[in-house]
């Protein structure tokens, strides 16, 4: 039924009386801004995304391998385990240097969450400054929070039961087994073996410990430095699970460390510790060697210092003390001293002036006690003279006159040439540590150094060990026991082998010849005759023994403060004794050398006698040991 006022048509819209029902047409501004809003929020959604995948890109590809690592380190540690250091032995195979196990306790950095915390559990345990440890942590954190740093090292047995007790309340706390080396408690050939130390970054960045990591302790002088690659060992590696507190929970794997290799040394631990008892309350070196092959039998030098002291972990304190000293105990006077040669220097004027021909062993000087030069007089150490001299009896009583002579026909320049040749003026070969090369003078060096010319003055005073040469001990033995060996200087050595724990021979000694003084066998023998008579009825009578013939030379070295003497010393001079024995087939060569100590005859040559008495004593106690030989049976 159709109502009033509709119509109806055939698509089914109704339309009312004011016509159809319809929509109104969108506006072009209404629909542009439409399809702005929806261009903006799909650009929103595509940066949006775009800053999502590259954040994953970052994270998995240029982050991943550190991610890996974390989370790996996070379940598992890696440990490392360091090697024991090779022992340490002196000729006859006596322990010098061992190792023994020592508690350090650690602090894994990353799983420190509250380092005061740690600080006062620590700080309690072990008797420590709280806050020191706090502020320890806290600054490694702050560099690299992904390490491991040491908090204290060497735990006695109590603080090691008290921090395995609280483990479980110490998070980061690792107490790992270090290897600790152990020097005799005498402090024994301390300057030779030397010590350990922590590794500086110099030395980390350098050639020489190429296996090194920051922290590790490594030589810092003498035969613990020179010979460290040898010593040192490879370290293994030690892999644990953890917890997320750190603690230890299984062990994964294992790869061990290996030992360092054994090193025996040229010393003899008898003759050192006679050498050092001599020393015992004075300044001063010795150093005695085999003149035939170089070989280092004794080198002491005096005051000593406590090795252990630097493995612990010097104490400011201590090492304060040291730096102090007058007397500069850590210096190795044998390697470093470098003092006037005195009259020890007239061994090398003598071959010198007989190679030269300026001399002949005949040649007579008239000593009246000084030696005029222009306007200056030199004195002779003898104030009436001594008379009519030759070369024997010039040596023998050591005139300071006839060397004057002897210097001025030489010249500078022959006398730095035959210096040379002994060894002077440059360093030994010893590897062992820093040596000092001492001083041969010449007119080229003058010049060079002071840009003014030599003047003859000089020469006379080179002429008996003074003026500009400087020499240490261990050349002044070279000097003796080139006299001894017939004109052949050897390089001095220390090490007699070196052998790998399983016991293969890495290193055997071989004489090494550093050259030759190609002086006649005539003069050397003039020479030599002539030390023994120093030592037989000249200035050396305190070292002669009463079945072994020495030859032998002394020496008082002025010191540049010449007359302002020193507290407790009666004189400036330093002492010299150089000597060697038996006179023929000489088997030892020694050089003493007491700052201070006034004349050479009455306070160096007594401590070369001590030296040589133990030494022949000890050999003569290894011949009747070996009496009588074992004879052969007839077809063996």
């Amino acid at each position: 039924m159709d109502h009033p006022g509709k119509t109806h048509n055939s698509e089914g819209l109704f339309h009312g009386s004011r016509g159809p029902t319809s929509i109104s047409p969108m506006s072009p501004e209404l629909y542009e801004q439409m399809r702005l809003n929806a261009v903006v929020a799909a650009l929103i959604v595509a940066v949006l995304v775009s800053v999502l995948l590259l954040r994953l890109w970052y994270l998995q590809v240029i982050m991943g391998a550190e991610f890996r690592y974390r989370s790996e380190h996070n379940r598992i540690r890696t440990q490392d385990l360091p090697p024991w250091r090779g022992m340490i032995l002196d000729r006859q195979g006596t322990i010098l240097v061992n190792n023994r196990p020592a508690y350090d306790l650690f602090v894994v950095l990353e799983d420190v969450k509250d380092a005061r915390k740690l600080g006062e559990g620590l700080g309690k345990l072990l008797k420590m400054a709280p806050q020191d440890i706090q502020k320890k942590i806290e600054a490694a954190q702050k560099d690299n929070s992904y390490r491991t740093i040491k908090i204290k090292g060497d735990l006695a047995w109590e603080e090691l039961a008290l921090v395995e007790t609280f483990k479980y309340e110490l998070p980061g706390v690792l107490i790992q087994i270090q290897p600790k080396r152990e020097y005799l408690p005498e402090a024994l050939a301390c300057h030779t073996i030397g010590y350990l130390g922590e590794i500086t970054e110099s030395q980390l960045k350098s050639a020489k410990f190429p296996h090194a990591k920051m922290g590790d302790y490594v030589g810092k002088c003498g035969v613990e430095l020179a010979w460290d690659q040898y010593l040192a060992g490879q370290r293994g590696i030690r892999q644990i699970e953890v917890d997320a507190h750190g603690r230890e929970l299984e062990l994964i794997g294992q790869t061990p460390s290996n030992p360092g290799a054994n090193v025996t040394l040229t010393l003899d631990s008898n003759l050192q510790r006679q050498a050092e008892d001599a020393l015992k309350d004075k300044q001063g070196a010795v150093v005695a060697i085999e003149p035939n092959t170089g070989r280092i039998l004794a080198l002491a030098s005096s005051p000593t210092f406590d090795q252990n002291a630097f493995d612990r972990g010097v104490s400011s304190e201590y090492w304060k003390e040291l730096m102090r000293r007058q007397d500069h105990p850590l210096e190795n006077r044998v390697l470093k001293g470098q003092y006037p040669p005195g009259s020890t220097f007239k061994i090398v004027m003598a071959v010198a002036g007989l190679e030269e021909g300026v001399i002949t062993p005949h040649s007579a000087i008239h000593c009246s006690g000084s030696f005029t030069l222009g306007n200056h007089v030199f004195r002779c150490w003898r104030k009436g003279g001594h008379g009519r001299m030759d070369l024997h009896q010039a040596l023998v009583h050591s005139c300071d006159v006839y060397f004057y002579t002897v210097g001025r026909k030489l010249g500078i320049d022959r006398i730095a040439k035959w210096g040379s040749r002994f060894g002077l003026g440059k360093p030994s070969g010893l590897e062992l540590d820093y040596e000092k090369p001492g001083l041969v003078a010449s007119s080229a060096w003058k010049k060079r150094r002071f840009n003014i010319p030599w003047q003859e003055g000089d020469t006379i005073s080179v002429s008996i060990g003074q003026g500009y040469n400087l020499t240490t001990p261990l050349q002044m033995a070279r000097v003796v026991a080139a006299i001894a060996s017939g004109g052949k200087v050897y390089v001095p050595q220390i090490v007699e082998r070196v052998e790998n724990p399983d016991g293969e021979l890495v290193f055997k000694f071989q004489p090494k010849l550093a050259g030759e003084l190609q002086a006649s066998p005539k003069t050397i023998e003039l020479v030599r005759d002539a030390l023994q008579g120093v030592v037989d009825y000249g200035t050396g009578r305190a070292a002669s023994l009463p079945d072994i013939e020495v030859g032998g030379k002394t020496g008082t070295a002025q010191v540049v403060a010449l007359g302002k003497e020193r507290k407790g010393t009666k004189s400036n001079d330093h002492a010299w004794f150089v000597c060697f024995a038996p006179v023929t087939n000489s088997e030892i060569a020694v050089a003493v050398l007491i700052e201070h100590g006034g004349h050479g005859g009455s306070a160096a040559a007594p401590v070369a006698r001590q030296v040589l008495e133990t030494f022949f004593q000890q050999n003569r106690s290894m011949a009747r040991q070996a009496w009588p030989p074992t004879i052969s049976s007839p077809g063996q």
